[in-house]
């Protein structure tokens, strides 16, 4: 006898009104394409590059959260210190927190292989930090009160942000992207390389993770998150996949404020005062997708960046009304709606605990 399936009416509302918001928004942005379709293509680049920027905070937010647990606080101060970690191994031409030469720059050939490596040098060093954290700071905490780590984490990421300011309080520090501000046209839609930048380098962040995950560290990481106590009885190294869960989280915290500093997010390439803030602008994709979610970190950031991006761009008419800030209030706004259909984000679990 097959069994009766319980039938929930507020659930069911929920999906309803949820499947009528998405085809108001569908049909909200068919509109805006036929009445000025170049405003509307320069629209959607702009969002997907913002979307991507988001998405790779937020996925380091997620990776860190699913492995132990915890809320990492500091994610903006490391992507700070991350695109300060470029700065130094690009424009002052030395190793980060040395004052040897960085020999990258010196190899010949075109300029943008020299900067793509040090890139990979500068990351290297933001995941031996994240690294550091975990082994130092996180590890001797295996057990306590998550509330107790995440507010460690707040200390590192107050600790961080004041030596990172120091650095840039006197003047910015340019990464020297080798797109820098220049785009190309789609007829008279302007795109920035950064734009697409930003998303090739989410999509090969994501696709690389969509395959570590089936890989057998992957997998481990993966029961981690689900028991940590069955996986230790499986024997599992723990601690090697808390470690890999904060290098990670480190690294992609660094790429996303290398991107900080880019439009459509910073317009003078340069990491600043500001740059700190990307992992506050990232929060409510992280919240929006699924706290313990790698697909919601990329579907969040992309729903935020479009949102942020599209009612900047069409009710900017408005702003004397809204406020001048008013699109950065607009992220915060579909996070709040979107809690309100699905409590635990899109793609999350109910049973995640949050801080």
């Amino acid at each position: 006898m097959s069994r009766l399936r319980s039938f929930n009416p507020l659930a069911s509302m929920s999906t309803a009104l949820f499947t009528l918001f998405v085809s108001a928004v569908v049909v909200m942005y068919l509109v805006l394409a036929v009445r000025d379709i170049d405003t509307f293509v320069q629209t959607m680049g702009k969002s997907l590059g913002l979307g991507a920027t988001y998405s790779l905070v937020a996925l380091g937010f997620v990776l860190i959260f699913k492995a132990t647990q915890v809320v990492n606080f500091a994610q903006g101060a490391l992507a700070m210190v991350g695109a300060l970690f470029v700065s130094f191994m690009v424009r002052d031409g030395h190793i980060p927190l040395t004052t040897l030469s960085n020999p990258i720059m010196k190899i010949g050939g075109p300029t943008w292989v020299a900067w793509f490596l040090s890139v990979l040098v500068a990351l290297g060093f933001a995941g031996v930090l994240g690294l550091i954290i975990e082994r130092v700071v996180i590890r001797p905490m295996v057990g306590q009160p998550l509330f107790s780590v995440a507010v460690i984490t707040l200390g590192l990421e107050t600790a961080l942000r004041v030596m990172a300011n120091d650095a840039v309080k006197a003047e910015q520090r340019a990464i020297d992207s080798p797109w820098g501000s220049r785009g190309f046209h789609i007829g008279e839609a302007f795109i920035a390389w950064s734009y697409l930048a930003a998303i090739l380098t989410a999509a090969v962040v994501f696709t690389g993770i969509y395959f570590f995950y089936r890989s057998r560290l992957g997998v481990a990481m993966r029961a981690v998150a689900f028991d940590q106590e069955a996986a230790m009885v499986q024997g599992i190294n723990v601690g090697q996949v808390f470690a890999i869960a904060w290098v990670l989280g480190a690294v992609l915290a660094a790429i996303g404020g290398i991107f900080a500093t880019q439009p459509p997010i910073a317009q003078t390439g340069s990491v600043q005062m500001e740059t700190q803030f990307i992992a506050f602008r990232s929060l409510p994709a992280v919240i929006l997708g699924g706290l313990d979610s790698v697909q919601g970190a990329l579907v969040g950031g992309l729903i935020v960046g479009l949102a942020e991006i599209t009612a900047g761009q069409y009710l900017s008419g408005q702003a004397n009304i809204l406020g001048a800030g008013y699109p950065l209030i607009v992220p915060y706004v579909v996070m709040i709606v979107g809690l309100l259909v699905r409590p635990y984000g899109i793609f999350g679990t109910p049973e995640v605990r949050r801080v």
